[in-house]
Formats: C-alpha cells, sequence, structure tokens
C-alpha cells in the first residue's frame, strides 16, 4: 500500500506541465509588450532631444559661419556636401536635402560613416531651403554687411528680412501630405513656407526598407525640389502609421538667435 501511494505522488502529468507553460508564456508576453512600448516610449524622447540638440547646433553654426551648412550626402562622411565650384565662402549646394552634416557640427553620436543617429538606430535628415533669385542649387543664406542675403550673384536687395520673408521657396511644415511640391493642400499647416530648415528622424519604422510607407511618411522621404513635410501625432494604425518626429528653423528664430549672438547688427 505504501509503495502504491509513493507512485501516484511522483510528479506532474504531461497535461499538466502543458498547461503550467501555457500559463507561463500568457504571463511573460503581458509583462513583454508593455516593456517594448516603453522602450520605444523612451527611444522618442531620446530622438526628439536629438533633434532639438541639432537644430540648436544648426543655429549655433549659422551664428559663427554667417549662413547654414549644406546637407552631408553618403559618400562625405558627415561633412557639408557642395556644387561643383562650391565651398565654404559661398555655401553652394550640392544639393537641398540630405542628411545632418554632424562633422561639421561638432556633434557626438555618430555611426561609422560620420552621420547621427536617432535612438532607434537611423541617419538624422537635414533639408534646407533654396530663396528665390537662385540659379543651380544654391540653397543657403548668408551674411553680408547687411545681414542675411540671399546668395545670389545680384540679390534684388540686401535687407535681411525682406529678403528671407520674401522667399517663396522656403519650406513647408503641414499635418498631412500634400499633392504638391510647394505648399500644404490639405490639412493644418504648421509652417506656412515659413521654415529655413528643417531637421528630422524618420522613428522606428524608417530602418525597415521593405515596408511600404504611408503617404504622410512618405512626404518625408527625401526628394530634391519637394519643400513640403509632414509632422502630426504618432499613430501605429494600420494604413495610417506615423512615427516621424521633426524640428525646424524659421527666419524670425533664425534672425532673433543671431542678432542675440551678435553675428547681425
Amino acid at each position: 500500500m505504501t509503495r502504491r501511494h509513493a507512485g501516484r505522488q511522483r510528479g506532474f502529468s504531461l497535461i499538466e506541465l502543458a498547461i503550467g507553460l501555457v500559463i507561463v508564456a500568457t504571463l511573460l508576453s503581458a509583462l513583454l509588450v508593455p516593456l517594448a512600448t516603453q522602450m520605444d516610449q523612451r527611444r522618442t524622447v531620446e530622438t526628439q532631444r536629438t533633434l532639438e540638440a541639432a537644430r540648436d547646433a544648426l543655429v549655433g553654426f549659422a551664428i559663427a559661419n554667417g549662413r547654414l551648412p549644406c546637407p552631408a550626402v553618403d559618400a562625405t562622411n558627415g561633412i557639408e556636401t557642395f556644387a561643383t565650384g562650391g565651398s565654404v565662402g559661398d555655401g553652394n549646394c550640392a544639393t537641398t536635402t540630405g542628411f545632418l552634416p554632424a562633422v561639421v557640427l561638432g556633434l557626438d553620436g555618430l555611426n561609422g560613416s560620420g552621420l547621427l543617429l536617432d535612438a532607434f538606430g537611423g541617419q538624422v535628415r537635414y533639408a534646407v531651403a533654396m530663396p528665390i533669385g537662385l540659379t543651380g542649387t544654391n540653397n543657403v543664406f548668408t551674411r553680408n554687411s547687411d545681414g542675411i542675403k540671399k546668395s545670389a550673384p545680384s540679390p534684388a536687395t540686401n535687407n535681411a528680412m525682406r529678403d528671407i520673408g520674401s522667399s517663396e521657396s522656403l519650406l513647408w511644415v503641414c499635418s498631412q501630405a500634400s499633392s504638391g511640391t510647394a505648399s500644404c493642400s490639405a490639412g493644418a499647416t504648421l509652417a506656412k513656407g515659413n521654415a529655413i530648415a528643417v531637421v528630422y528622424s524618420l522613428g522606428k519604422n524608417g530602418t525597415d526598407t521593405v515596408r511600404t510607407r504611408a503617404d504622410d511618411e512618405e512626404e518625408n522621404m527625401p526628394v530634391v525640389g519637394d519643400n513640403v513635410f509632414v509632422s502630426r501625432v504618432q499613430s501605429d494604425r494600420a494604413g495610417a502609421e506615423f512615427d516621424d518626429m521633426l524640428v525646424w528653423i524659421s527666419p524670425a528664430t533664425l534672425i532673433s538667435r543671431m542678432t542675440a549672438g551678435g553675428a547681425l547688427p
């Protein structure tokens, strides 16, 4: 009787073990989902701080050099990309959109190619406006005795604020994608043709090269000549995903900061 009783107490059956494993797996999955969400939220906050630091560095560059830097491209290792014959003296850029020239700005957190990374591992991107009246791809505002002016060979005026404010080719920031390349066609206009530069991250899904991007996210893909960008509430709803993050510099902000820094009269 004692041996039979001991045999009945030897352990769990396979069914009991299977049920136990299912319960443990369910509990673990319930814990891991909030943890992953918390990690994404933390990376989002870190990325926002990175973008704001980059914006401050751009303003500092403008104060020191009298112009905004040119975008970098893959092959330049975080250095400005000038047009043929262009240089740091004239700021004649090869492109209006690309990557943040992080090496020139002296930022840390760079990858092996000299490009600044966001908290998701994607490269921080950068676009600058091309003022009207310019030929080629020169797209920066340079400094002369009257302040910031258009870098055209024969500018119509040297008045800093009028030159910048009257430009029809500044960047637009909209709350949703636009059918055009020079204005918001629908939704709220956050920066109505009134941004000199935009610094942005493509977010978590920006590193997924096989993913088909939603229209609003597609608007932020780098296209030379497209001056429209989208900034809106983040969403993971199927078909309307959006996790891009943007900051921008307005003419008023740049002039104010340059004046306070003694770069403008």
